[in-house]
């Protein structure tokens, strides 16, 4: 890989590293949930914010797939700059305001989406000792509720008193700040160009299905990630419609959300690392967020401000504080020279879970509401994490 030229000089240092990447999922993180954050006042519809999701993931998914390889070939900095340069485009072509424009902001957005994660996994993986990578990783995946958290609170008082389009400008200005970050960083974490693996569908495919550890991570991932992204996407829009909040305070709660995913990245990573239970901490945080959104979908307006914030904050907590612990997982089931791989090849899992997701949420609320979408997606959260503990089963029977 282009990262680990260990053998030819001394193994450049972990911060900056870890901090460029970490910035790069924020830019990401603020690019995806800047339409649902402004939605309300720039008359997005459910149906609307559903099709820019679909249209993210669904080129998200052969992007990290595909990535790999890539990575391999260009180095992780270098298609960091890259995925930044997508963001600029795809915020560029939001801004434009139409469903057309909103829907090919997607399918941009999607190449930045889809190898960010890949890339991460392959430099970092490199950089960081085994025992400090589920902590590490959870540093890095910290990103997502970064941006989230400056998003919830930023984008809507923006959005009031200048208009969405400038939002939109905000994101693809902080993007283009990141590729001069990156390129300066470049130099010093690139190796020897390497040649593209040969790794063909089914070669692919095996890095998943070879190992029913690896197998039972994508699979529970995909309900994982299903409950993630409609917390990012329409708790806003659950807020002002179904639980009595004003467009200010449903940002504030999904600000509450995003910041207990902050505290849950770095403490649900540094609870996996010193207890060395990777998956039962995954089990947990499963539990976790079926409860939350099960009490929110059923009855959420009954709890008061107060109540609404304090499940808020426990729903980001888990719905959106697993991915680090689960790809620094991945990071250590994988073959060591296949992480870059293995981990886009699982994330094409999980990414068809955030694919699903808006689709489903938008037909259920079309006839049971916000509410009932979010307790069928509960139902389907403890579904994975009954697949994680028949995973964790078959591990301790072999």
């Amino acid at each position: 890989m282009v990262d680990a030229n260990t053998a030819v000089r001394p193994a450049p240092p972990l911060l900056p590293a870890l901090g460029a990447m970490t910035s790069l999922q924020a830019l990401v993180a603020l690019a995806l949930f800047a339409p649902g954050v402004v939605a309300p006042r720039a008359h997005i519809e459910v149906w609307q914010l559903s099709m820019f999701s679909c249209a993210v993931f669904a080129v998200g998914i052969p992007a990290s797939f595909w990535g790999g390889g890539f990575i391999a070939r260009m180095g992780s900095l270098r298609i960091a700059s890259l995925c930044a340069a997508a963001i600029v485009i795809s915020m560029a072509l939001a801004s434009l305001g139409s469903t057309a424009a909103l829907l090919a902001a997607g399918l941009c957005l999607g190449l930045a989406f889809g190898p960010e994660t890949p890339a991460s996994a392959a430099l970092l993986s490199r950089l960081v000792t085994s025992e400090r990578r589920a902590f590490v990783f959870s540093v890095r995946q910290t990103g997502n509720q970064i941006g989230a958290v400056c998003g919830s609170l930023a984008l809507p008082a923006i959005a009031i008193w200048l208009g969405p389009a400038w939002c939109y400008a905000a994101v693809g200005a902080c993007a283009l700040v990141a590729i001069l970050l990156f390129e300066r960083l470049r130099p010093a974490y690139a190796g020897k160009s390497a040649p593209l693996p040969q790794l063909d569908l089914r070669a692919r495919l095996a890095l998943v299905t070879g190992d029913r550890r690896i197998a039972m991570l994508a699979l529970a991932s995909m309900p994982f990630s299903a409950m993630q992204v409609s917390l990012n996407t329409v708790f806003v829009m659950l807020g002002t419609r179904e639980l009595g909040l004003s467009h200010i305070e449903a940002g504030m709660a999904l600000a509450c959300a995003q910041a207990g995913g902050l505290v849950g990245r770095l403490g649900w990573g540094y609870v996996a690392m010193r207890l060395d239970a990777s998956r039962m901490v995954l089990v947990v945080i499963g539990l976790g967020m079926a409860f939350c959104a099960a009490l929110l979908g059923l009855d959420g307006a009954s709890l008061g401000r107060t109540g609404q914030f304090a499940i808020a904050g426990l729903f980001g907590l888990t719905a959106s504080g697993w991915n680090g612990v689960f790809i620094a997982e991945i990071a250590r089931l994988a073959p060591q020279d296949r992480i870059g791989e293995t981990t886009g090849a699982v994330l094409t899992a999980s990414y068809a879970g955030l694919l699903a997701a808006p689709a489903l949420v938008s037909v259920l609320d079309g006839v049971a509401g916000l509410g009932a979408a979010l307790f069928a997606l509960a139902c389907l959260a403890l579904c994975g994490t009954l697949a994680l503990i028949w995973g964790g089963h078959d591990r301790a029977k072999q």
